[in-house]
């Protein structure tokens, strides 16, 4: 009777200079159902770099495997030939990789090649094309600035970015550095605000330390995750004051519990809260600095040095 194989999934993911790509790993989640499906045992090397908690290649036994099967990516260098050697008892498959050279010992070392194109072959369809669907991500855009030098001994815009990016590491959700800033020549950046509009409306969620990150998010009817950079509160206390948003952390109280209770607010009751205030925005429901122009206009200019701040205080006392 035959002895059922054991195979050792591995790609450039495994390597620890290598690089662990999303079609890559997706490559290597198409292999894992098929031979789940099948019922056939199988463990995946990955690269400390990027799996620390293992299992790992570089630990991997070979007298442990009857088969290697290399994922995805191209066939050549000194690390898939040192895995020939490595493995040398195993029988060694490529699936879905790319052949540049044919006749490179890093393709002749295998005993299978089910290549996605090489020369003088017709190209199949990339692993990761088939891979199992996963359940939906939330998609978050992340508005920092590492600016506002107004604020003098109050700024604590370096140490908010640390432990808002370092926060957001940890969740899963896909991450989208934006910008405010416009700009015409940078291909990075919107170069008007329709753009930078567009990008906001497709999202899930924004976590943002700037006024217009959540002022702009809110347009858009996205639930904000807001912290005020600035000791005491500033700017973007007085905004979110003013918008009736209540996902406000401020920088002096700033740690992941109060991060996560509001992303979990923001998921749920604080997405229809987004998008009653955005209607609220579009309806002129809340009044701004303009709606006092024309009357400022047709008051004229002050006689007295000083009496349009009088003025304006005196309207908010």
């Amino acid at each position: 009777m035959a002895q059922r194989p054991r195979i050792l999934l591995t790609g450039w993911f495994g390597f620890l200079d290598g690089e662990a790509t999303a079609g890559d790993v997706l490559a290597l989640y198409r292999m894992r159902e098929l031979l789940e499906g099948a019922g056939l045992d199988h463990d995946i090397g990955w690269s400390p770099g990027f799996r620390p908690a293992g299992p790992h290649l570089a630990q991997a036994r070979p007298e442990d495997y009857s088969h290697l099967v290399f994922v995805c990516g191209p066939l050549h260098g000194p690390q898939i030939e040192e895995l020939h050697r490595r493995f040398a008892h195993c029988v060694r498959i490529a699936v879905g990789a790319s052949v540049v050279d044919a006749g490179s010992p890093a393709v002749t070392g295998f005993h299978y090649v089910l290549a996605r194109d090489a020369p003088g072959s017709e190209p199949t369809v990339d692993l990761a094309a088939r891979a199992p669907l996963p359940t939906p991500r939330p998609v978050v855009g992340v508005i920092l600035t590492h600016g506002q030098h107004e604020y003098g001994a109050r700024r604590r815009h370096a140490r908010v970015a640390e432990v808002v990016t370092d926060w957001l590491s940890g969740r899963d959700c896909a991450r989208l550095e934006l910008e405010t800033r416009l700009d015409v020549h940078d291909w990075r950046l919107s170069a008007t605000p329709a753009q930078l509009e567009a990008v906001l409306s497709r999202l899930d969620m924004v976590v943002t330390d700037r006024l217009h990150g959540l002022v702009l998010a809110l347009r858009a009817g996205v639930p904000v995750v807001a912290v005020d950079p600035a000791e005491g509160g500033a700017k973007v206390t007085a905004q979110a004051r003013a918008c009736g948003w209540p996902a406000l952390v401020p920088a002096e109280r700033l740690d992941a519990s109060a991060l996560n209770h509001w992303w979990d607010w923001c998921a749920n009751s604080g997405r229809a809260l987004a998008q009653k205030v955005g209607a609220r925005f579009r309806r002129g429901a809340m009044p701004d600095g303009a709606d006092g122009l024309l009357q400022a206009l047709a008051d004229g200019v002050p006689q007295a040095a000083g009496s349009s701040s009088r003025r304006t205080n005196e309207r908010w006392s």
